[in-house]
């Protein structure tokens, strides 16, 4: 009897599907089973209300008076901007107009008046998930200010509406800043409908392209923490104006000092 319940215990042991061990790690869609050839109805429904949140992300307008508000809060003065694209419609047809300014907002951030050039100017845009701006912008700027030198001159947080990335370039060379970071809403995906994404670009001005800046994604709680994502920003600024570029000239190096410890530890 005990040989038997041995020869159990084994085959048990031999069948046991490594795949749920894999999804602990990770919120994509594996090991979910079937019934027959079908999906179980369980899976079926969170696909469809990941589906759903995703689709409710990329349409849900940005409240940007609440945004500015709370901005606000962590001692920073705003500026409100608008793209070209004059409701989202337009701006989920049109990418090229959300990537520049309406004329009136052009000539509003030539206006503003400046006692010092602009260091580090932070721009904030709806993008594809103005969940993700009203989520984590106010948190992530929080931790910004731990890090940011004292010396630099930050100027008016400017909030976009309808904004792809490349608006910052052409709000960063309106305010004559030396370097921009684009704090936007990510293309929502099924597993993440919030995730915010910052990218860093050094003397921004019209006509750069994506290997002129340097992305740091997927910020949110479940993934780049806060503290985090500053730090690395924070890390690519000070290195962006120490050599003055940005983009694929600027490699990230951020996490090797830590690296380099562990090593030593080991």
């Amino acid at each position: 009897m005990t040989v038997k319940q041995d020869n159990i215990t084994n085959i048990d042991a031999f069948n046991i599907d490594p795949w749920q061990q894999l999804k602990s790690f990770t919120r994509a869609r594996i090991a979910i089973g079937r019934v027959g050839s079908s999906l179980p109805t369980s899976e079926v429904l969170d696909f469809g209300l990941a589906h759903a949140m995703a689709r409710d992300a990329v349409h849900l307008a940005l409240d940007v008076s609440a945004l500015e508000a709370d901005i606000k809060t962590q001692q920073f003065t705003t500026i409100q901007a608008k793209s070209m694209a004059p409701d989202r419609a337009s701006y989920l047809l049109r990418p090229d107009w959300g990537r520049r300014l309406h004329e009136q907002s052009l000539m509003r951030l030539q206006n503003v008046s400046q006692t010092k050039p602009i260091d580090f100017l932070i721009v904030i845009g709806d993008g594809l998930s103005s969940l993700a701006v009203s989520r984590h912008v106010v948190p992530l700027l929080a931790e910004m200010r731990n890090h940011l030198p004292s010396d630099w001159h930050t100027g008016p947080v400017v909030i976009a509406s309808q904004a792809r990335v490349a608006i910052g370039d052409e709000i960063g060379q309106a305010l004559n800043a030396k370097m921009v970071a684009m704090l936007i809403g990510e293309r929502p995906g099924l597993s993440s409908p919030d995730s915010l994404g910052i990218y860093l670009t050094y003397q921004p001005k019209l006509g750069l392209s994506d290997a002129d800046r340097n992305c740091i994604s997927n910020v949110r709680p479940e993934g780049l923490q806060y503290d985090a994502a500053a730090k690395k920003l924070m890390w690519l600024a000070k290195e962006s104006m120490r050599l003055k570029v940005s983009g694929v000239a600027l490699k990230d190096e951020s996490d090797m000092p830590e690296i380099a410890q562990q090593t030593s530890l080991e």
